[in-house]
């Protein structure tokens, strides 16, 4: 049997509910990659760029994937812009033989020169990512605790989080209230059954703290009371 080329694995996944791998199945990965000569590709578009806390999210397992793919936040400045990163010992392209129309432009380079520059001199957007994740959890688990019959469970990783609803209606209910309310969240998972939280890096605390008053509310104004009919049927009151 063949072996496949390569391994591609977000630390986090994103559009898959937002699960997080553990740094001991991460490890794994890589020996059993190294092991059989198959190249270990991370995908960070969505969860790199700091936004787990380091600017790899596959830091925290300490792994050297062979190809990086980023993009998104990566310009700063919101226009488009995406790298691939090849270790050395792979890399068998010729110079401008990677060539492309959606290769990047003038202006996304320099702005993502700027926000290295500017963001990655020290460990302080790190350490507020770090911070704002602390106060995040801490918000979606109360509003878990909250609604006990709902089933939500909260999950994630630094500045990309979300709450898993027992029922995929309710996390659709919510996400629509919370546009109401002005906020954007989208639903992720198999089923969209998960909220996803994924707000800008240097939000400002307050601004967070009203967001997630408006997700607060969202819920309150979507999950309609129920109510036992005397066939047991439920029916929303």
């Amino acid at each position: 049997m063949d072996l496949p080329a390569a391994v591609i694995v977000e630390t986090v996944q994103a559009e898959g509910g937002v699960n997080v791998a553990s740094v001991d199945w991460l490890r794994r990965l890589e020996r059993a990659c190294r092991a059989r000569g198959v190249l270990l590709i991370a995908d960070e578009i969505q969860v790199g760029c700091g936004r787990t806390g380091p600017f790899f999210s596959f830091e925290r397992a300490g792994i050297r994937p062979d190809l990086v793919t980023l993009s998104k936040s990566l310009s700063g400045y919101g226009v488009p812009l995406s790298v691939v990163l090849v270790r050395p010992e792979v890399d068998v392209f010729l110079p401008g033989e990677h060539n492309g129309t959606f290769r990047g432009h003038n202006l996304a380079f320099v702005t993502a020169a700027s926000a290295l520059e500017t963001y990655w001199r020290d460990d302080t957007l790190s350490r507020g990512v770090a911070r704002k994740a602390e106060l995040i959890g801490a918000r979606l688990g109360r509003i878990a605790a909250r609604h006990p019959d709902l089933g939500l469970t909260r999950r994630g990783l630094g500045m990309i989080q979300g709450l898993h609803c027992s029922d995929p209606r309710t996390a659709q209910s919510v996400s629509r209230a919370a546009f109401d309310g002005g906020v954007l969240i989208e639903t992720a998972g198999p089923n969209d059954e998960v909220l996803k939280l994924l707000p800008p890096l240097t939000i400002e605390d307050a601004l967070l703290d009203e967001a997630l008053d408006v997700l607060d509310h969202a819920f309150a104004q979507a999950v309609r009371p129920r109510r036992v009919m005397p066939s047991g049927a439920e029916a929303a009151s």
